[in-house]
């Protein structure tokens, strides 16, 4: 039988409505679809990031391994006349990259005196200043996360607000891209500066269903997105050094290097 402090309880704390749960769920899902939106975002910058140094630094080595492997060809099909090596040979050769024109290859590397120094270093085997890098710090990446978490556009529920939170979240991923720390800490300014999120009031049933199935097909696309990310050649090369991607480069760079000596030495062999 029910005491009658029960039954005061029951009177002064009301039965919870039946969209709290689902509410709740709803809730949960945007947090979570939230964080892994900024895991994958952080992973493409990487990469991308990864991608841009990997094209400066060895670029240049793979372009020299193609046009020495051209030459060994044309020079096996001259020394053999084999029609199977001439055919080898013209495919070696239409592999290789056209060589740019003389303003085409130094456009950006000349002044009104000629050569800019780096260009000058670069033509006479001088060390020549590195690629500017493009990765945000630990500071960055701090900034970062916590105006994503903030600013989501998810957390809207007027479209006003939502297109406000879309054009922030813009400028903060683009910020973050060029690895702008100054700009994130002008951006986290604005931002508290800014209006405060609409409050969230209760939502029918109906609404917080189709919520959470939004939630899940835009997890969905956003695992398809990763997918590409880590199967791509550059996304499969950064897994194997997560920590220290300049060393892995520099590994390959000393790879390459090693190759064109074999193929030079394989060449010099041919005409000699």
């Amino acid at each position: 039988m029910e005491s009658a402090e029960e039954a005061v309880r029951a009177v002064e704390e009301p039965a919870e409505r039946p969209e709290a749960r689902l509410e709740r769920a709803v809730r949960a899902a945007e947090q979570a679809l939230i964080e892994y939106e900024i895991a994958v975002e952080t992973f493409r910058v990487e990469v991308d990031n990864f991608s841009r140094l990997h094209h400066q630094k060895l670029g240049p080595m793979y372009t020299r391994l193609d046009e020495l492997d051209a030459r060994i060809a044309e020079a096996v099909a001259a020394r053999t006349g084999d029609p199977e090596d001439i055919r080898k040979a013209d495919e070696a050769r239409a592999r290789v990259m056209p060589m740019p024109g003389v303003e085409e290859l130094f456009h950006g590397w000349m002044d009104g005196d000629g050569l800019f120094p780096e260009a000058a270093a670069m033509l006479t085997d001088q060390p020549v200043q590195p690629p500017q890098r493009v990765r945000p710090s630990d500071e960055a990446r701090k900034l970062y996360r916590e105006l994503a978490r903030k600013a989501h556009p998810d957390l809207a529920q007027e479209e006003t607000e939502r297109a406000r939170r879309e054009e922030f979240i813009t400028r903060v991923n683009a910020a973050y891209a060029r690895g702008d720390e100054t700009l994130l800490r002008e951006l986290a300014v604005e931002w508290a500066a800014g209006p405060a999120p609409a409050e969230q009031g209760p939502t029918p049933s109906e609404e917080l269903y189709a919520r959470l199935e939004w939630l899940a097909q835009r997890k969905e696309m956003l695992t398809l997105v990763a997918k590409d990310l880590e199967e791509s050649a550059i996304g499969a090369m950064l897994r194997l050094a997560p920590d220290d991607p300049d060393r892995l480069l520099d590994e390959i760079a000393d790879q390459l290097l090693a190759q064109v000596a074999a193929r030079e030495a394989e060449l010099a062999a041919l005409l000699g």
